[in-house]
């Protein structure tokens, strides 16, 4: 409370919300997941410009931050808050943007959280909904390789690396970025690109929150027509047909640059019944499916802005939410056992109120992946030009009563498809930070390379470990 109370003199009460303030509580309302909204704040402060964030974490921090590292032999702890900083909100576990008694940076107000078009770029806040982004740049025939659900902020999603409805062509949402603009443990502004904090540039993608605020990104832009596009629901009972054909289209020296495709498997408490469902985009290479036997089927051509609108439904928010990924090689064997695993997970979870059990399959082709490799801290060289399978498990549910039987069948079916899939030979390593829980480290499995140079560079841009120590989330390794 103290530092709530110092920030509240720095910056003003309208940018310091305290519990009670309606402006507290919308920021808390507008969590995606129950498990983040339930969380509560000392306070939350909602910086309007990029000199309110550098005021914030000078506070936060300390003015002698470095100093105190240093004095300290780099091996002492800091005595700033904790605090967490929140974009879009949109992560599932507990404490992924917000934190309990601490301080949340809450970006939302910030001035240049308009979308902003200047020719071949696009300026966005990173709390901007992927929506917002997609309403200004459809009209002028003009996309970003983005996110595919509307209210998805274009913050996390980005630092993430970004899987998008565009990625087979143009490669991860992080590897469109032309600039980051980001304020440093010492409150100092900073722009990272292909000139200038070349590290940071190359770091940023994949890592996060552990190098800074990210205030402002600039997106490269492209043209864009309307996507062709059809969601087909299948019945279980054809489930042989549907692996055999997306393991088909899944291969990577056949893939079609244009096809973006998921393969779900779905079970839907208030429905009592199973179902598959293909979402596809633009292809000549979906032919085949549009064949299979549908329960419902919808074709069209839509912009994307309607897609992400679509998505966004699939989804809705206010549940309670559990996150499970690996990442596999595209075969079909290893799609049947992933499968099966799957049915027995959904007998012990099927009478949980509010169950939905959504099983994805996301193919990232080399295409994809391998595109910008050398430039972001992914890690995804030399992955033997395979199709890697991007497997979520997406759980939703009414009760925190039932949180644990839920994160423990997601356990055991994600400990259970692992060793299936290292038997298969198609395990890879790599965790999508996006869809990542706190008990795993995503940044580790990036190689020992990136590894190195991300350490190399929190070294320079954060002596102080202030984001490493006082910020929750997904850490780097020490070397």
């Amino acid at each position: 409370m103290c530092e709530c109370l110092a920030l509240t003199s720095s910056l003003g009460h309208a940018k310091v919300a305290y519990p009670g303030n309606p402006a507290y509580e919308a920021s808390l309302a507008s969590y995606f997941s129950a498990q983040q909204e339930t969380i509560r704040p000392a306070c939350v402060i909602l910086p309007k410009n990029v000199a309110d964030v550098s005021g914030a974490i000078k506070n936060l921090a300390g003015d002698e931050a470095e100093e105190r590292y240093r004095s300290a032999g780099g091996n002492g702890s800091l005595a700033g808050d904790t605090f967490a900083v929140r974009s879009g909100g949109h992560s599932s576990w507990a404490g992924a943007s917000n934190i309990d008694n601490g301080v949340t940076i809450d970006l939302s107000r910030l001035s240049s959280g308009d979308v902003d078009v200047d020719g071949n770029t696009v300026r966005v806040s990173p709390a901007a909904t992927w929506h917002a982004v997609y309403e200004k740049l459809d009209p002028i025939g003009r996309s970003v390789a983005g996110g595919r659900v509307a209210s998805v902020g274009v913050g996390g999603l980005t630092l993430s690396g970004g899987i998008s409805f565009l990625s087979p062509e143009h490669g991860w949402t992080c590897d469109t970025v032309l600039n980051f603009k980001v304020v440093l443990s010492d409150g100092t502004v900073v722009d990272a690109n292909s000139r200038e904090n070349t590290d940071l540039f190359f770091a940023l993608p994949g890592e996060g929150n552990n190098f800074g605020i990210v205030t402002r990104i600039d997106l490269k832009t492209f043209e864009q027509s309307l996507l062709w596009s059809a969601s087909l629901l299948s019945n279980t009972s054809v489930h042989d047909a549907n692996i055999n054909e997306f393991v088909r289209l899944s291969i990577a020296k056949d893939y079609d640059e244009n096809a973006s495709f998921l393969l779900s498997l779905a079970y839907i408490g208030s429905i009592g019944d199973s179902f598959i469902a293909n979402t596809l985009q633009y292809t000549k290479a979906v032919e085949n499916l549009l064949t299979l036997p549908t329960v419902q089927a919808s074709t069209g051509l839509k912009s994307m802005a309607t897609l992400s609108l679509e998505a966004e439904a699939m989804v809705p928010k206010g549940s309670r939410s559990f996150y499970r990924t690996h990442t596999l090689v595209s075969t079909e064997d290893v799609l049947q056992a992933v499968y099966a695993a799957r049915s027995g997970a959904v007998n012990v979870v099927r009478n949980i109120s509010g169950i939905s059990w959504v099983l994805s399959f996301d193919p990232i082709p080399p295409a994809s992946y391998a595109r910008h490799a050398d430039s972001n801290a992914l890690g995804l060289t030399g992955r033997d030009g395979a199709t890697l399978l991007v497997v979520l498990l997406d759980a939703r549910w009414k009760n925190k009563t039932d949180d644990k039987v839920v994160s423990f069948t997601a356990k055991a079916l994600f400990d259970k498809i692992k060793k299936v899939a290292q038997s298969l030979g198609a395990y890879n390593l790599f965790i999508y930070l996006n869809y990542t829980e706190p008990d795993r480290n995503p940044i580790g499995t990036y190689g020992e390379e990136s590894v190195r140079r991300l350490n190399t560079v929190c070294r320079r841009v954060d002596a102080a470990e202030v984001f490493t120590k006082q910020v929750e989330g997904c850490k780097i390794p020490s070397v």
